[in-house]
């Protein structure tokens, strides 16, 4: 044990240098962004590697396992926080304004338009089927109001090849790469139609097609399925990478922090994406954590991070398509904290009016509302007019009526669809229990939905 030690405290780490923005000439946002560099550690040879600008440094310096490490004679505790916060990246401003001398990337009109229309189509959608579950037609909704740049933005400077592992209040992100208003209607009615077989709760939504995992329920869980995704794609060569979100509340979860750590020593290729909205359901952000938000946590685990106002939409496409350039190029994860505010309820099963202030929600629900605030930016430019905004939602606001109509009318899925798709050959306690459930269902028919085909 002590010549292995001995052996592992020979190794240094030295820094290299890798400037990320300048090895791109053809990369869009090389002539917007100066070059920059960070710092990686590597494990080598002390001896051939290392280079100290004074002789007298080897007597200030030891070599521990991790690397090396310099010396104080000062005792002085690490602050738990710096005295200054970091600051919030944004383009535009409440006015829907360029902020002077901004940096950003140039987003042009069909992307701009195509934009701003999703975000009203997700907006539209999110309003329709809350007045749905509300009446008793579905049994669960949750909206994304307040939050949908952070939804479409991001998904715009993505690439289609990218694979999404959202948490649940990120449907933007699926209808901006081509589901259709139809499926979602399906996926909350539950019927035939959806891929998931009615098995799910409404809004946890899922396409293969389109590289987009399946809701699931539980808080964090998909962040580390997120980096084994991304490592997988780095082994596999692939020019793509993992975009995983989550609220302030996931940070939370130990699964936050394993992710972190896994993506950081196995230089995943994967984007996080936190929506700080201020509100874990009720707990609100103080009471959440004690560190300057989220970003800082990146830096920790030795992780890149970024701050970003997300409710500018030119400030999110550009801070995720930059974050996306440097996990497929560099092979490495990214964190962008998008600081937003979540202005609906929690869901369907929350009244958030019982633990903040309703001045407060309609404060950002109109001074501050993020879509005004692009839809400002894209009139300024001559790209939309009234006349348009009144033909889109009047036409999105039909397709949704009309696929509900077609989502109610539509059979639901077989009983038997409980208890298949997961083994080849059904084991004898399913099929126990479904004799079982069948008997009882016989025995109480009233109190078993008849629209269920048996």
């Amino acid at each position: 044990m002590a010549s292995f030690l001995l052996g592992r405290s020979r190794i240094l780490t030295h820094h290299k240098t890798l400037s990320v923005l300048a090895a791109s000439s053809s990369s869009s946002y090389s002539s917007l962004f100066p070059p920059f560099s960070f710092s990686r550690h590597e494990s080598t040879k002390a001896q051939a590697q290392l280079e100290f600008e004074h002789e007298d440094d080897r007597n200030q310096v030891i070599d521990f396992p991790g690397g090396k490490v310099g010396f104080t004679s000062e005792m002085k505790f690490i602050s738990e926080s710096v005295q200054k916060r970091i600051p919030c990246y944004r383009v535009l401003d409440d006015n829907g304004e360029l902020v002077k001398y901004s940096s950003y990337v140039q987003v042009s009109k069909e992307m701009a338009v195509k934009m701003y229309s999703n975000m009203v189509t997700l907006q539209t959608m999110d309003n329709v089927l809350y007045e749905v579950q509300r009446q008793g037609r579905i049994s669960f909704y949750l909206t994304s109001t307040g939050e949908e740049v952070v939804n479409i933005a991001s998904a715009a400077a993505l690439s289609p090849d990218d694979i999404i592992l959202p948490q649940y209040r990120e449907p933007g992100v699926l209808l901006w790469r081509g589901f259709p208003l139809q499926q979602f209607v399906h996926q909350c009615f539950g019927n035939t139609h959806d891929f998931g077989k009615g098995r799910q709760m409404p809004i946890h939504y899922g396409s293969n097609k389109l590289n987009y995992f399946t809701v699931s329920s539980p808080i964090a869980t998909q962040l580390p399925q997120a980096v084994g995704a991304a490592y997988s794609l780095k082994m596999d060569g692939k020019s793509a990478c993992a975009v995983t979100y989550c609220g302030d509340g996931s940070t939370s979860e130990g699964d936050f922090h394993a992710a972190m750590n896994f993506a950081a020593v196995m230089d995943a290729p994967v984007v996080f994406i936190c929506r700080n909205n201020g509100w874990a359901i009720s707990t609100p952000v103080e009471e959440q954590f004690r560190s300057d938000g989220i970003v800082v946590k990146g830096k920790a685990y030795g992780i890149w991070g970024i701050r970003v106002d997300g409710n500018d939409a030119l400030a999110v496409y550009s801070a995720v398509h930059t974050a996306r350039e440097i996990a497929t190029r560099e092979k490495r994860p990214v964190l962008i904290e998008a600081l937003t505010y979540r202005v609906g309820h929690h869901s369907t099963s929350d009244d958030s009016t019982k633990y903040r202030p309703i001045d407060e929600i309609e404060y950002w629900k109109m001074e501050r509302n993020s879509v005004n605030r692009f839809k400002r930016w894209v009139e300024g430019n001559g790209w939309w007019s009234d006349k348009d905004e009144s033909e889109l939602r009047s036409s999105v606001r039909k397709q949704l009526v009309e696929a509900i109509q077609v989502a109610e009318k539509a059979q639901k899925p077989p009983l038997e669809d409980l208890f298949n798709d997961v083994y080849d050959q059904i084991p004898s306690n399913l099929h126990e229990q479904e004799t079982l459930l069948r008997k009882t269902i016989e025995k109480h028919p009233k109190d078993y939905p008849s629209d269920v085909p048996l």
